[in-house]
């Protein structure tokens, strides 16, 4: 047994540390917290100062026994975990499950794992800071306060199996708020004016210096200076300079990771903390852009080696960022002079990235020269003018230059040719074309952490998390968009004649961007409604500060949240019982068929649009709003046209071809089969010939998917597939398993191993999602209704759906229970009454 017990949060930063230390020295992982709050109820004594109730992880016993055992044979045991505040708090929770001696506890930590910075920990050993500890603690009982109050008062609300969160709320407000912003843009239009001038051999391009609101007025000013000539006016030349950025913090290295390379990011963190725990970066969890003096020395080495020394140029920045917290340095190679890696591509890239911004942070100026060029107008005060920027010494760029988000407005490059005051020159053509201000940009997931960055909401440690958080719960949806067309108008000036045309453009394209869903919109304006002082930003970001301020000892951690509850709690229960059911409905108009009044709104299973009132005596009909329709965004057509499903197109082989709207999508049925409608096909518009493409083209592609059939069992097929071939039986797919080979298996082997993968029995019971809401609200008032609640929309749904389910037989018990939040309401769902009876009376 060694005398030293190293204990860290990550099994290869322990493999990292062990090689830089002998053998008196053993290391070993927690695999991350191996204590928490239960996931099943509140876990906090809110009458006893809020004391956290932890538990240890069930995944963990075996690992907290094994280096119990271990931490009571050695000499010393050293906790060696992350520096930050969630560091910390596994260091504390370590020390606190295993019993440790404090007397023969030591806590070390390090920006870098290097043997350099493990050494020197060892030689500086401290104590835990509990103040850390305490600032990590606050914000873990604040949200689970936050949402395990409010989440339940969503599910009575609003839906079932909702959350909430403090920090999460939040970003998912920025992108509605955005989303509403783009929904009231009004565009506009205006005309510039450029002109293309020869001198000579030499060309150059030049805009006017004024813009004109119509047509009008630009076909006027083109007709004034048909017959004018340009001369060339006034010339600026301008030296400047451009400075390099600073290394990157947890922030700017996702954002510049998403733009360069197009990473997630939840990508950037999970490549960064391997090139951690390899010991190749300093900590990745960073809001500093300080720079060591060691560090400063190699980087000024490399770059006077590699470059040169009239490229080098030390400096240290300053951090900006709002509340910043964390001492260690910023995000920078350990060893300057390692210019590349090894190991997969995704961490090579990551890595250079990293490498080149903190060596061009350390590199010397670039020297511009921006040129001005202004052209007269003979007859006219207008004058074009053109722009040039020239680099004269390169410095930093020669390494790395900083890119922007795409709303972002492009300097003018490029050089411009030698010319003359008084020069003549002669126009090839002037062009005035009709531009349209653009509508706010929508958030990339980037450009979202610099704005929670902005406005000091979360830390290093939360933006990650906080995005990945909002897009699993179905707030937000990150997709790409394509490009629509539109027409403007195009005069151009050339030989003294005008020509107007109208010409098309694309505009409009989206990628990667975040978009709200119907349930993201719905859930934030009953939040504003009700809890506007939760979500409010200034209250978001002064939290953090009194987190920053309790990390330094300033505050006590649990008179913070007394503070808060005393006021949070009471408004809960008031809006508990003043408030009744947010379903976010839209009156559209009226049905002119029944005269009855249309709405959209937000139901058991999604968007859906509903003809009637709920209180009439004839129980209102629903309907599934289409991909990528919005309740907000649907019109009252559009809205009824969803009611003409199941449609009847016409017959095939004396077979009915029926197009209709599922669960999963709009589909068409043929000869009992399921066919999925793309989805840039509008089902409303899908004709007979229409529809049988789509039958043809599904059973084309099924033809060329099977590998392998069998004589002796029709039924029996071997089916390639997204992850490998797979084994296809009676309606039901089995893996082939990893090692086989399927062109060499007979019938009788690939149904032995069908026998071994036997089906399961169909799940007579509440998804887990659905058995934990239940849990909680036994204990807590605001959700003791929602089961009630639940089945009179499982009933109204079930009664008067006007849709069927295209996928019900190829979906188990298993699945459908996992995305309901009953196994009743799943059932509710099926395809015809007999099945929706025997259903029923399982679940029963």
């Amino acid at each position: 047994m060694a005398k030293n017990l190293v204990i860290v949060e990550s099994p290869a930063k322990a493999k990292t540390i062990e090689k830089f230390l002998g053998k008196d020295f053993q290391v070993l992982s927690s695999y991350g917290h191996v204590r928490d709050l239960q996931k099943e109820d509140l876990s906090i004594d809110v009458k006893n100062g809020f004391k956290p109730l932890y538990i240890i992880l069930p995944d963990k016993q075996k690992i907290v026994s094994e280096l119990k055992k271990l931490s009571k044979q050695a000499e010393t045991t050293w906790l060696a975990t992350d520096e930050d505040r969630e560091g910390e708090a596994i260091a504390w929770h370590l020390a606190e499950a295993l019993n440790l001696d404090i007397k023969k506890t030591k806590r070390i930590v390090f920006h870098e794992i290097t043997k350099t910075a493990i050494l020197e920990a060892i030689e500086n050993p401290r104590s835990l800071d509990v103040n850390l500890v305490d600032a990590q603690q606050a914000r873990r009982v604040l949200d689970r306060l936050v949402g395990y109050r409010l989440s339940p008062l969503l599910w009575k609300k609003v839906k079932p199996a909702l959350s909430a969160g403090r920090v999460q709320s939040v970003a998912v407000r920025l992108i509605v708020e955005r989303e509403d912003d783009i929904n009231q843009f009004t565009s506009t239009s205006e005309f510039r004016v450029n002109g293309l001038f020869e001198a000579g051999k030499d060309s150059l391009n030049a805009e006017l210096n004024e813009r004109f609101e119509n047509e009008r007025e630009s076909m006027m000013f083109l007709d004034k200076i048909k017959d004018s000539a340009f001369s060339v006016g006034k010339i600026e030349i301008k030296p400047g300079t451009r400075n390099p950025a600073p290394p990157f913090t947890t922030s700017t290295l996702q954002q510049e990771a998403a733009r360069k390379l197009g990473f997630s990011v939840s990508q950037t963190m999970t490549i960064a903390q391997q090139l951690y725990e390899a010991g190749l970066i300093t900590y990745m969890r960073t809001d500093s852009v300080n720079l060591s003096k060691l560090a400063i020395g190699t980087i000024k080495e490399e770059i006077e080696k590699s470059f040169g020394p009239e490229y080098s140029k030390s400096r240290q920045f300053a951090t900006k960022s709002k509340g910043a917290q964390e001492a260690h340095e910023a995000i920078r190679p350990t060893y300057a002079s390692n210019r590349e890696i090894e190991g997969p591509a995704a961490q090579k890239k990551l890595y250079e990235l990293i490498w080149k911004r903190t060596v061009a942070s350390q590199m010397s100026e670039a020297k511009i020269e921006r040129t001005s060029i202004q052209i007269d107008i003979s007859g006219a005060q207008q004058y074009f003018v053109a722009r040039g920027e020239v680099i004269i010494f390169d410095g930093f760029l020669k390494v790395y230059e900083e890119s922007r988000d795409d709303d972002a407005s492009d300097e003018d490059k490029g050089q411009l040719p030698k010319l003359k005051e008084g020069q003549k020159l002669s126009s090839q053509n002037i062009v005035a074309e009709q531009r349209f201000s653009q509508q706010p940009p929508r958030y990339s997931e980037a450009s979202l952490v610099k704005k929670l960055e902005d406005l000091g909401i979360g830390r290093p440690s939360t933006y990650a998390p906080t995005i990945s958080t909002i897009q699993r719960r179905e707030y937000v949806i990150k997709e790409s968009r394509q490009p629509v067309e539109r027409k403007y108008i195009s005069l151009v000036l050339a030989k003294g004649a005008i020509k107007r045309t109208v010409e098309t453009e694309k505009f409009g394209s989206e990628k990667n961007k975040l978009f709200p869903t119907d349930l993201g919109i719905i859930v934030t304006k009953f939040l504003i409604e009700h809890f506007l002082n939760i979500i409010d930003y200034n209250f978001t970001a002064n939290i953090e500060k009194d987190f920053d301020e309790i990390a330094d000892g300033k505050k006590k951690w649990n008179v913070l949240i007394a503070n808060f509850y005393k006021d949070f709690d009471p408004q809960v229960i008031n809006i508990d019982k003043t408030t009744g059911k947010y379903h976010g409905e839209r009156l559209l108009g009226v049905d002119p068929a029944t005269k009855k009044n249309v709405y959209t709104k937000l139901g058991p299973f999604g968007p859906m649009a509903q003809i009637g009132e709920s209180t009439d005596e004839e129980k209102p009909r629903f309907a599934g709003l289409l991909k990528g329709q919005t309740i907000d965004g649907v019109t009252l057509e559009e809205a009824l046209a969803l009611f003409c499903f199941p449609k009847i197109l016409g017959e095939s082989d004396g077979n009915e071809v029926v197009v209709s709207v599922g669960r999963f999508g709009p589909y068409v049925r043929f000869e009992g089969k399921f066919y999925s409608i793309p989805r840039d096909i509008n089902p409303t518009q899908v004709n007979l010939a229409t529809a049988l493409e789509i039958v043809a083209n599904k059973q084309e592609k099924d033809r060329n998917s099977v590998l392998k059939t069998f004589k002796e069992d029709a039924e029996l097929q071997i089916v390639k597939g997204r992850f490998g071939p797979y084994i296809k039986y009676k309606g039901k797919n089995y893996p082939l398993g990893k090692g086989r080979k399927y062109d060499t298996l007979s019938c009788a082997e690939i149904l032995e191993i069908v026998k071994e993968h036997p089906e399961k029995p169909a799940r007579n019971q509440k998804s887990a999602k659905a058995s934990k809401a239940k849990k909680f609200a036994v204990k807590d008032k605001p959700a003791t209704k929602k089961k009630a609640t639940t089945s009179t929309a499982k009933k109204t749904t079930a009664k008067k759906t006007t849709t069927e389910n295209p996928t019900a037989e190829k979906t188990t018990a298993k699945k459908t229970t996992a995305k309901k939040t009953t196994a009743k309401k799943a059932t509710a769902k099926k395809t015809t009454a007999k099945k929706a009876t025997v259903a029923k009376t399982k679940t029963k």
